[in-house]
């Protein structure tokens, strides 16, 4: 049968439309059931807190709980694959922040390709680390820092959580710039390194603002700068670290990540609410507590500063030595 040509154009104009309706309709429906959000640490620390936080928030924006699932181990590697691996629905997504960009370069045999597996969905928050010594250190500033350690070139000692953590990578991005040499000394997490440190066995730790901010303020450890390119909201008074060595900038970041090849029109949804989360007074209050600023992005443009965040610090890695087997 020969269709008149009137009714044959309605008819391809439907059926090109109906892509557009069913990513809509797509769209309109996700979440129906509950949500996974895999953190690659411990509860308690920053990467569990905000995914916390951020899935508190979407649960009261899209109706559907959003279960907070820590699977540690292997610096996050072990729930990066884990998203890798899961259908990419919208119905599992992955805290990822600095340790997913620096773990590319610090391990040669992942199973997968965060820049080509995880796609970005919205960031979070962006926030420095303070250089932090103990009290009984000679060097009062960053510059009588440099030229105690040039004088004393391995002797001072600097304290991190592991090899690749931030006071590790933040430490060796210093010790580049400055050209220093410090004896960098790991320890199996970020606890037991600031415990040493305020009793005086380690001198020196590029420590993040949020877990040694109080410490700051006790006197019980002296702050020389902040790692940020501007100083920070809470410690307004401390330098950065820029002021002396020009062009140091050591600032971490989280944000929400996906299974590649998920829809993008879940994506598209799931950043609006994030970032809708991030402009509420409320929320943003809480980031700015910690020491953090908030980091609001587009999916694209997220992409673009993971990329260049990745290699820069592969650089830094490089530079250092540094490998995890």
């Amino acid at each position: 049968m020969k269709l008149p040509r009137r009714n044959f154009l309605h008819l391809v104009a439907g059926a090109a439309a109906l892509p557009a309706v069913s990513r809509f309709a797509r769209a309109q429906a996700y979440p129906s059931r509950p949500v996974r959000l895999i953190a690659g640490f411990p509860p308690g620390g920053a990467a569990d807190l905000f995914a916390r936080l951020i899935g508190q928030w979407l649960s009261a924006r899209l109706g559907q709980p959003i279960i907070i699932e820590n699977r540690a181990g292997a610096g996050g590697n072990l729930a990066t694959e884990a998203v890798v691996k899961a259908p990419p629905d919208g119905y599992t997504l992955l805290q990822i922040g600095s340790h997913n960009a620096w773990n590319m370069s610090l391990y040669d045999n992942l199973s997968f390709n965060f820049l080509h597996d995880i796609a970005p969905v919205a960031s979070i928050y962006r926030g420095p680390s303070v250089l932090v010594v103990h009290p009984s250190f000679p060097a009062r500033s960053v510059p009588e820092l440099i030229a105690y350690a040039k004088a004393n070139p391995g002797k001072i000692t600097m304290a991190s959580g592991g090899v690749g953590s931030p006071e590790h990578v933040y430490g060796e991005l210093f010790k580049m710039m400055s050209g220093v040499d410090m004896l960098h000394v790991p320890y199996r997490g970020g606890g037991p390194a600031m415990t040493d440190l305020l009793a005086g066995q380690v001198q020196v730790m590029f420590e993040p603002l949020a877990t040694s901010i109080e410490h700051i303020r006790a006197g019980k450890l002296r702050a020389l700068a902040v790692t940020s390119m501007t100083p920070s909201e809470v410690l307004p008074d401390i330098p950065t670290v820029s002021d002396f060595v020009p062009g140091y900038e050591g600032t971490g970041w989280q944000g929400v990540g996906a299974p590649r090849n998920t829809p993008a029109e879940i994506i598209d949804k799931l950043n609006k609410e994030i970032n809708a989360g991030l402009a509420d007074p409320r929320m943003k209050a809480r980031i700015t507590d910690f020491g953090y600023t908030v980091f609001a992005s587009s999916p694209a443009d997220f992409r673009t500063f993971i990329a260049a965040y990745t290699e820069k610090w592969a650089k830094v890695i490089k530079f250092s030595g540094a490998k995890i087997y």
